[in-house]
Formats: structure tokens, C-alpha cells, sequence
């Protein structure tokens, strides 16, 4: 079977112009400081982080009071194993959510929300996800990139008063953007914008749209065509769902998020007025990657939960479990598997909690931290579900209602194993995540050097910045050599008395966090334009400044615990047990960065796509159903029946 061609209606565009766009879309300036920035130039900004952010006192009493509600709602009204059943959230469910205010957590309390912190936004999305993860989907779907956010960001007056009220209490909302054949590439995105009178006209088709089959209200992708009086680009627009024109053609499946109301949504002649588009005409991508800053914080928040799930199941199945006349957990192959969840646990939580507080502090540029909470969040996430499968062993790939009918706790270990792994996917996969954070690890080099390797630069604008690159590394790279993580006393305010010593780990990672600069600064100056090429290369960098920056939160988080009197000596045990597991990671991946299977993978994948291996693939039967790879989404009107479904 040939692969098709692309949709008619999909721009063609080149890989240049495709970056262009791109590099359009992000935030060009730093206004604030960034701790992962500066860690990726070598710069150790211990300060910018410690001593931990706290929130306020009253931001604390709303926040608890609201995550009691949510748990006896959670406790009493949710049934996780009958979302997963039947594959369907409950219309009483949802309901009982809008009662509770949950629609409206991230919406100020002048709008008819609760207006919580991004911290206990978090909270609470990893208390309900460990009930339901489809829930929590539909939650953080509805709110962190749903239409609330780009509206408290970007939306004018009249539309926050118009459509907060409504999203608050009653209105689901879904986000548009990925198209049949348009992913993480938005400058071939089709679907189309026209300006007519005092509306735009919407044409095309939507895929994946998380929220879409029960969504009221729509933030929708659109490109508009250039032309008198209008800038064009693609824009941003509040839609109503149940608009003329707007049929939702396919609720879709997955192989977990069961209860998830993700579907294909077209637009055909669908009028929408211009009062409801969000920012100028052209700002759109600007706006999804902006409300991403801190709306990729959700994930990262229920893959905590799912850590905690893990490390409760874990403990408590393998201390009864037994094996050779001792519980499983006193063996050292499980062991490690439990103190890998342990560990991880703790340090993906202070992650979260650390990169949450920021964002409400507003002090701190987290864009970075959010990229690396959510790359970093949904890899481990995946990693200790299947752990904890490992642990339970067969009953952990038997399904949590095979259990119960034949008479043993309904652990539904494969369930979560299923459910986390579309978090490597979701909101930026993990590849584009890569290159998405590493893109911003090297602006700094960018902005001083990047004339230099760019191929349509004149010779007087290389000239210029080889003059401006000069300076810039004749200060910085002496920085490189030498720093306070060589001084053995430095941080001791992390080595109190009687307990394990987090400074030698800090140490560490400022050391190591000059040797990833030293080495980023090499790899562009062997490879320069190709640089952008080297993909293997550039997600080992992100992966080490992940292990950085979890390092440094679990060590500030194990302190202010134990500042707190709060459980202090254990979360010190947990950091350091921690800090040595990412140690030994940390030291691999800089080993990959030279010593790698790169440019030999790179040279079979040639022939593999040559079909000079096809004969490896004989003695097999595709089950594969006919078909094209990707669906037709030409514009028009659609044949197929509306499956939306409004909740009632």
C-alpha cells in the first residue's frame, strides 16, 4: 500500500518555511529569568529557586478547602472502573463537576470561578486523575489549553465577560488544532479563515479534538488569507459548538483514556464573528504556545498522582507478596524498583510543585521548566507504571475485573500503564519536546552567532555577528572552566547534621551543568547550520538538563521540608536516593553524546527506507485493515451523522 498524497487543501511548504513559522510563533525575548535557561548556559542560578516559593496563606486555605470537596466528590460520586467500562464519562459525573466549580478553577472569582493557584490547579487535577484519568483529561483539556486560558492571556474585555461566566459553570471547552495531516507543523495547517462582512467563514477539519464530542465552546486554528485590509496568518477563534456547519463525524478510541471525548470535528461554511476572534489576525500560534507555558504543566501533575498510586500499590502488594520465603520487596530486583518509583516520585513532585509556585509568582520566565516538567513527567510517568506492572507480575497485566471475578483486589495496574502513555504524545511529543526545549537552550548562541550559519545572511551581517560572538564567548567561555561546585563547602546549608548530604549533589549539578554548556557550545561549533540536524545529539542535552533540574528541585524541596518539620529527615533520603539514581543517568547520556549509534542508524534507516530490507519483513501477516495512511479532509459539508453530545 503506497502512501497518499497529502489532503488537496494542505499548503505546501518547505522545510525552511516551516521553521520560519515556527520561530514566528515563540516568544523572541527574555524579560525575566529563567533557572533552566541559565543551567543550559552553565550558569548554577541556585538562588533563583531556594529558598522554595511559598504561596500565600490564603491562597492555602482556598486551595485545601477546595481539594476536600473534590476528594469526597472523587470518594462518593466518581466509578473509575465504570468510566473504563463503558468507555464514557457519565453525564451525572460531569454535572456533579460543574456543581462543584471544577470547570472553573483557573478562572478568577469575578468571572463565577474559584480562581485557584497554578499549584493547587495541579493538585487537584492529580487528585481526580488518580480516580479517572479521563477525568483529569477532560479537566486539564477544558482549562490549561481549553478556551479560558488563551483568553486570560489574550482575550479582550468584552470577551472575558462574554464567555468566563459561561466556562466557569456550564460550558465545556475543547482546543482545535491538529489537522488529518498537520501535527507538530503547523505552517501546513489547512483549515481555512475567510473574512466576509463582519464575520470570518470557517472550512475545514479537525483531528483528535480532546473535549470536542461533548464541547460547548471551541478555540479553533485557522489560517486566514492574506489580503486588503487583513494581515492573515493563522488565528485564533472562540467558536460555539453547536454552530451550523460544525459536525463532530467520529468519537475515537484509544487504547487507554477510555472514557476520553476526543473526536474528528468539520467546519463547513461555519460563520463566526470577528468579535470573537482572540489577539490580531496572525497571532494564533503565538497564543497556543503562550497558553502552553504553564498549561504543559497539567500533565506532569497527573503523572505525580500516578506516582503516588504506584509507590502505594507497590508497598503494599509487595510486602505481603512472597517469594522464596520472603516478602518480594526484601529481594534486591524488586527492591530497586520500588526505591526507582520512591525516588522519582519525589522528585517529579517537587518538579511540579517547584515550576507551579513559580508560574504564580510570576517572578521567573518558565517556559523552559514547564517544557522539562512535561517531557520529564510523562517519560517517568510510563517508567514506574511499568515498574509497578513488573512488580505484580502476572496479576499485573491481568485487568483490574478479571481480578474481582475471580476474587482478588481490582488493581487496575495495566490500566495506568495504558492511560500514561499517550502523556509522551500529548501536547508536544516527546521528540518535538526536544527540539522545542533545545531550541530555547541555544538562544542565547542564536542571538550573538546565528547570523554565521545562516546560509542567506550577507557577508557585512556574518562580519557583525562574528564581531558581537566574539565578545559574547570571550566572557562567557572562561566562566566554563571553573565554578563553586569545585569548592567542597559550597551549599551547606544542605548538609545539616544527621542527615544524608544533598550539597555533594549540588555540587554536582553545578559542575555538570558547566560540562553541558562546554559541550553545547563544541557540538555547535563542529556542526554549526547542521546543527539543527542532530536530533540524537540535542535530546541527550535536554535529557541531562532534565536530570539537572529535577536534581536541584528535589534537593530545594527535601530542604524546605525539613525547615518545615516536615517529614524532613525521609524527603532528605528520598532526594539523595534520587540525585544518585539521576547521577548515573545523567553520567550515560553524556557518555551518548560522543560515543552514540547515530550516523549508523541514520545510514540503515536509508536502506530500510530504500526497501533494501524488505526482506526481513516475510513470514508475517499484516492484520491491518485497507485504507489511506491519513484520511481525506478536503473542505465541504459532511455525509457522515453528528455524534456530539450535549450534557445534560
Amino acid at each position: 500500500m503506497s502512501a497518499p498524497s497529502a489532503p488537496k487543501n494542505t499548503p505546501r511548504v518547505t522545510e525552511r518555511e516551516a521553521r520560519q513559522v515556527a520561530e514566528a510563533a515563540r516568544e523572541q525575548d527574555w524579560h525575566k529569568p529563567s533557572f533552566a535557561k541559565e543551567l543550559f548556559l552553565g550558569r548554577f542560578r541556585l538562588d533563583l529557586i531556594h529558598p522554595h516559593p511559598l504561596p500565600p496563606a490564603d491562597d492555602v486555605r482556598r486551595g485545601e478547602a477546595f481539594l476536600a470537596r473534590l476528594r469526597r466528590f472523587c470518594e462518593t460520586r466518581i466509578d473509575g472502573a465504570l468510566i473504563e467500562r463503558e468507555a464514557r464519562i457519565p453525564d451525572e459525573v460531569i454535572s456533579g463537576l460543574k456543581e462543584l466549580g471544577a470547570l472553573g478553577m483557573k478562572i478568577d472569582p469575578k468571572y463565577g470561578g474559584l480562581g485557584l493557584t497554578q499549584v493547587y490547579y495541579n493538585k487537584a487535577l492529580a487528585l481526580v486523575g488518580s480516580v479517572s484519568p479521563a477525568i483529569g483529561a477532560l479537566l486539564s483539556a477544558h482549562q490549561s489549553i481549553g478556551v479560558p486560558q488563551p483568553l486570560k492571556l489574550f482575550g479582550s474585555q468584552e470577551q472575558k465577560e462574554t464567555f468566563l461566566p459561561r466556562l466557569a459553570r456550564t460550558d465545556i471547552s475543547a482546543f482545535l488544532l491538529t489537522e488529518p495531516d498537520v501535527g507538530s507543523d503547523p505552517a501546513r495547517l489547512a483549515t481555512s479563515a475567510v473574512p466576509d462582512g463582519p464575520d470570518y467563514v470557517l472550512d475545514g477539519v479537525k483531528l483528535w479534538t480532546t473535549n470536542g464530542v461533548v464541547a460547548d465552546l471551541l478555540v479553533v486554528m485557522a489560517r486566514v488569507p492574506k489580503s486588503e485590509g487583513h494581515k492573515g496568518g493563522i488565528t485564533a477563534f472562540v467558536v460555539e459548538a453547536d454552530s451550523p456547519g460544525i459536525t463532530v463525524e467520529n468519537r475515537n478510541a484509544f487504547m487507554g483514556l477510555r472514557g476520553l471525548e476526543n473526536g474528528v470535528t468539520r467546519f463547513h461554511r461555519v460563520r463566526v464573528p470577528a468579535a470573537n476572534r482572540i489577539g490580531p489576525e496572525g497571532a494564533g500560534l503565538k497564543i497556543a504556545l503562550t497558553t502552553l507555558n504553564t498549561g504543559r504543566l497539567s500533565l506532569p501533575a497527573m503523572c505525580v498522582g500516578a506516582g503516588k498510586w504506584c509507590l502505594k500499590i507497590a508497598r503494599e502488594w509487595s510486602a505481603v507478596r512472597e517469594q522464596w520465603g520472603r516478602p518480594v520487596a526484601r529481594h534486591e530486583a524488586v527492591g530497586a524498583k520500588i526505591s526507582f518509583i520512591a525516588a522519582t516520585t519525589f522528585a517529579l513532585e517537587a518538579v511540579v510543585d517547584l515550576s507551579s509556585q513559580m508560574a504564580d509568582e510570576n517572578r521567573n520566565d518558565i517556559r523552559i521548566e514547564a517544557a522539562l516538567a512535561k517531557l520529564y513527567g510523562s517519560e517517568m510517568g510510563c517508567l514506574m507504571a511499568d515498574e509497578l506492572v513488573q512488580i505484580r507480575g502476572g496479576r499485573g497485566f491481568e485487568t483490574a475485573e478479571s481480578l474481582a471475578a475471580r476474587g482478588e483486589r481490582a488493581v487496575p495496574a495495566e490500566q495506568l500503564l495504558r492511560d500514561l502513555r499517550i502523556n509522551r504524545i500529548f501536547e508536544g511529543s516527546t521528540e518535538i519536546m526536544h527540539l522545542l526545549i533545545a531550541r530555547e537552550a541555544v538562544d542565547a548562541h542564536l542571538k550573538v552567532a546565528g547570523d554565521i550559519i545562516d546560509p542567506d545572511k550577507p557577508l557585512s551581517a556574518k562580519a557583525k555577528a562574528g564581531a558581537n560572538a566574539a565578545g559574547f564567548y570571550a566572557r562567557w567561555l572562561p566562566r566554563l572552566v571553573a565554578g563553586p561546585g569545585q569548592l567542597p563547602l559550597t551549599y551547606g546549608e544542605f548538609n545539616p547534621s544527621g542527615h544524608p548530604d544533598l550539597s555533594a549533589h549540588l555540587r554536582y549539578v553545578e559542575r555538570a551543568s558547566r560540562k553541558l554548556a562546554r559541550s553545547t557550545f563544541y557540538a555547535m561549533s563542529r556542526w554549526q547550520g547542521r546543527m539543527e540536524t542532530k536530533q540524537g545529539f540535542l535530546g541527550r542535552i535536554v535529557d541531562i538538563g532534565a536530570e539537572l533540574f529535577a536534581m536541584s528541585a528535589a534537593c530545594v524541596r527535601a530542604e524546605l521540608l525539613r525547615s518545615s518539620g516536615d517529614h524532613g529527615r525521609e524527603a532528605y533520603r528520598l532526594a539523595d536516593v534520587f540525585c544518585h539514581q539521576s547521577r548515573v543517568r545523567v553520567e550515560e547520556l553524556f557518555t551518548r553524546l560522543w560515543s552514540n549509534t547515530d550516523d549508523l542508524d541514520r545510514r540503515l534507516v536509508d536502506g530500510v527506507l530504500s526497501g533494501a530490507y524488505t526482506w526481513l519483513e516475510e513470514g508475517v501477516i499484516d492484520p491491518s485493515g485497507e485504507g489511506p495512511w491519513i484520511a481525506d479532509a478536503t473542505p465541504g459539508p459532511s455525509a457522515r451523522e453528528n455524534v456530539r453530545r450535549t450534557v445534560r
